[in-house]
């Protein structure tokens, strides 16, 4: 089996040579093409693949229409966004993902911009602390528990919003429960979003939630942009 590394942005090294081991142990075969530049270049090296590894890299139904003998995709990553699955359906091609990869290097990220704005981007002049804060995990997946785990370490007062974990599930990790979104925006000075774009939540991130949340308050965003309305982002200023 010809397995194709495609990647856009390549994965470190140290993965790459763990793929290769494990995929070369089982007699398979590794191809890699990393930093490509346009589409035809994708085309081109996925004509004879078996299998295909992308990150954020576009897998759509002109990828499949070249990839004759592709049986499956493996998306590194959450989400199947990038992914077209209708058309996978159509190729007989299956669809898979990672979910939990990058999760506590996302929920760092989430709280590396936090610092960042808390300090006025480590400019050395004065700043403000995250401890006693109240912050809001919008989404309380596996990114979302990994950032209420660190929370705790800041000495932040944490909310969560979910409609698809119990609330006792929640609670269990020490985090207070809230109702609906609207009451996250209103009581937290940081939220920290994880929900997934798809067609319920794009855009769905806009003036009527911001505009609850109180004076000063900061939105991370480390989960896919399309899922905020940046136009009505632009009224709050």
């Amino acid at each position: 089996m010809k397995i194709l590394v495609a990647t856009e942005k390549p994965f470190a090294p140290v993965a790459v040579k763990q793929i290769r081991e494990v995929t070369e142990s089982a007699g398979h075969e590794l191809v890699l093409l990393e930093n490509y530049k346009n589409v035809a270049d994708l085309l081109n090296a996925v004509k004879d693949a078996d299998a295909l590894i992308v990150r954020s890299d576009l897998v759509t139904s002109e990828v499949l229409d070249s990839a004759r003998k592709l049986k499956i995709v493996v998306r590194a990553g959450a989400g199947y966004d990038n992914l077209d699955l209708k058309a996978c359906t159509a190729h007989n091609v299956v669809a898979m993902n990672t979910p939990g990869q990058n999760s506590n290097a996302v929920a760092e990220l989430a709280f590396a911009l936090m610092l960042y704005q808390a300090r006025g981007g480590f400019s050395g002049k004065s700043g403000t602390e995250l401890r006693g804060k109240t912050i809001g995990i919008h989404a309380f997946g596996n990114v979302g528990r990994y950032v209420a785990m660190i929370a705790k370490g800041f000495g932040m007062d944490i909310y969560a919003y979910d409609p698809y974990v119990q609330a006792d599930d929640i609670k269990s990790s020490g985090v207070k429960v809230c109702n609906s979104a609207e009451e996250l925006y209103s009581v937290c000075q940081y939220v920290s979003l994880h929900i997934p774009a798809n067609e319920q939540t794009k855009k769905s991130i806009g003036y009527r939630l911001l505009k609850l949340m109180p004076e000063n308050a900061v939105l991370v965003n480390t989960a896919r942009k399309e899922v905020i309305n940046e136009d009505e982002l632009l009224k709050i200023f």
